[in-house]
């Protein structure tokens, strides 16, 4: 299995917009594709700021990448997202203003896992 975090800290104020272009847009074509969602949580950080992160499964790093590819293929999809963005300001004004930071990172189990747990 093949685990991925999408990370992001942006302003309070973009909170309700950005999680709105997540269920609306991004998660069903995610999903479309074979992306299997785990979860996705936010945290206060009391600053101006919320931590916003999703994590989701994918069967191996190759499925990750097909199913990348397959996402950002999707013509109806990324005009979708460009025309959010261009709601919001455009796509540069967005990422200069909202987001604080964005990581994409593989997550690695610390369990090891035992055929016989008793």
């Amino acid at each position: 299995m093949f685990y991925r975090r999408k990370y992001y800290i942006v302003k309070s104020g973009f909170v309700e917009a950005f999680n709105k272009l997540f269920n609306n847009i991004n998660l069903p074509n995610q999903l479309k594709y074979g992306s299997r969602f785990v979860g996705r949580w936010m945290k206060d950080n009391t600053n101006g700021t919320v931590e916003i992160f999703a994590i989701w499964e994918y069967d191996s790093y190759e499925d990750y990448l097909k199913i990348e590819k397959n996402v950002r293929s999707d013509e109806a999809h990324v005009k979708r997202v460009e025309d959010w963005y261009e709601k919001q300001g455009g796509k540069e004004y967005v990422f200069k203003e909202y987001f604080i930071e964005i990581k994409n990172e593989e997550l690695k189990s610390t369990v090891e896992l035992q055929e016989n747990i008793s």
